[in-house]
């Protein structure tokens, strides 16, 4: 499955992150994205500025060069005074005066008294910090200054020196200023846009997949069915989508399980009574069997009467798997070739064709509860008797061996599937047969670990499968 599944996006009217749709991740990027611009414009604007009103002083200046050279071509290097206010105007300042070996020659005088502070300016060596800080001052200079602007003449041996007024320059870069502004609030919000629909698909609706998910689970995790898909996605998102949706799946399939053992305890406390009373019953004709005179009876008797009480015993302590602790075993020293051939006329009784092989020697004992040590062997010698009578397994045979403490149990059957092997001792989760609860191997379990031990399962494969039974040492 990928992102695009369809699931709901929240209500704004019912999450509290949406109640207000300022307060949301995509309002707050779109905010944060103008203003980011808009600083970023503002450090950029600062030279622009700077260049701007230098390109304007230079034009001026390039100006009152070209009417100066009206000069050159003039008798006595004059001109009258309707000619130069007209050469003034055109060039947009008051007067041009040139300076040559320490003397000056006023080319066009003022045409007007100059009223008004000046203002030093020389274009023949700035630097940059200057530049920038006279830009910031003409914003706030008066409009009456008078700036005298210094620069090279039309001969490189020249100065030229022309008074312009400050207002218009201010007028300029005001002007210009705000054609920067806003091109530049243009820009943002074009760019914030783009941002803010680009982030809203890759980012803020996929939040939202995920936040509404995390809600649904949160308000009710043992119904919520509606699960959050995996997606292909291979960034930090598409990873936390994944890990999320595992988890929703692992949490639900633990209430699952726990809705099952809540159903099983149920179920064994409405039976259980009744299982004791019919068990007691058969005890008593197991009684009157054990006065029989025949042999055969006499022989199969004890055996009988063994397994009812095991099986009242069992009935009654079913529940006990429900608490937090086994039932506590009772540790002693058992004949461990003898408790296991029991156990394996017991479990083996369906499936004649099974051959036991028990290489115990008959003087091996080992610390272990009796009952515990029976439930656990049957429990593993019917287990791969059922597997290899289904799989047709020729031959099929059971191997029990004794390594020090541990009790190894080997089989020639099919191996297990890779899923029951990893779960294994999963309550529901291990079961390959349809009719199989998936309890037998986790309650094996518990009871070895009562016994300060363990059951594990060393190997699986075509060739079989062998479990490890660990037991205390002895004292």
């Amino acid at each position: 499955m990928n992102d695009t599944a369809d699931l709901p996006l929240p209500d704004p009217d019912r999450t509290r992150a949406g109640a207000r749709w300022f307060n949301s991740l995509s309002f707050r990027l779109f905010g944060l994205t103008i203003l980011a611009i808009l600083v970023v414009e503002a450090f950029i604007f600062v030279p622009s500025a700077s260049g701007f009103r230098t390109t304007w002083l230079t034009e001026r200046v390039e100006a009152a060069r070209i009417a100066s050279l009206a000069l050159e071509a003039a008798p006595d290097r004059s001109v009258s005074e309707e000619l130069s206010a007209q050469l003034l105007k055109y060039a947009e300042v008051w007067a041009v005066t040139e300076m040559e070996d320490d003397m000056r020659f006023q080319l066009l005088p003022a045409q007007m008294p100059l009223d008004g502070g000046m203002h030093m300016l020389d274009l023949r060596e700035t630097t940059s910090m200057n530049r920038v800080g006279n830009t910031f001052g003409a914003f706030f200079a008066p409009d009456d200054r008078i700036l005298v602007v210094t620069a090279r003449g039309v001969e490189d041996d020249r100065v030229i020196e022309v008074l312009m007024p400050q207002a218009p320059m201010k007028s300029a870069l005001l002007a210009y200023a705000r054609r920067i502004a806003g091109l530049s609030l243009l820009i943002a919000l074009a760019a914030a846009t783009i941002i803010y629909v680009l982030l809203h698909l890759l980012v803020v609706r996929p939040m939202q997949r995920v936040t509404l998910s995390v809600e649904q689970f949160r308000m009710d995790p043992g119904a919520w069915t509606r699960r959050l898909p995996h997606t292909k996605r291979r960034d930090e998102i598409g990873r936390a989508q994944n890990a999320l949706a595992d988890m929703e799946s692992a949490v639900a399939e633990s209430f699952r399980q726990r809705s099952h053992l809540a159903e099983l305890g149920t179920a064994v406390a409405k039976i259980n009574h009744d299982l004791r009373n019919s068990l007691a019953s058969a005890q008593l004709v197991s009684d009157s069997l054990a006065r029989s005179e025949d042999a055969r009876v006499q022989k199969a008797a004890p055996r009988l009467e063994r397994a009812l009480t095991r099986a009242i015993k069992l009935a009654t302590e079913t529940l006990d798997y429900g608490k937090a602790t086994p039932q506590p075993a009772e540790l002693e020293g058992v004949g461990l070739r003898q408790a296991l051939d029991e156990a394996a006329d017991e479990a083996l009784a369906a499936w004649p064709s099974v051959e036991f092989v028990n290489n115990v020697h008959m003087l091996d004992h080992v610390m272990a509860d009796p009952d515990h040590l029976h439930r656990i062997a049957s429990n593993l010698i019917r287990n791969a008797a059922e597997a290899m009578s289904a799989a047709g397994s020729d031959p099929s045979r059971i191997f029990v061996s004794l390594e020090t403490n541990d009790i190894i149990f080997t089989d020639t059957g099919p191996g297990l599937p890779d899923k029951a092997a990893q779960n294994l001792f999963t309550p529901f989760a291990a079961t390959t047969r349809q009719t199989g609860t998936g309890l037998g191997l986790v309650i094996a379990r518990e009871l070895a670990r009562s016994m300060g031990g363990d059951l594990s399962l060393s190997e699986t494969g075509p060739d079989g499968s062998v479990f490890r039974l660990t037991l205390p040492p002895q004292d």
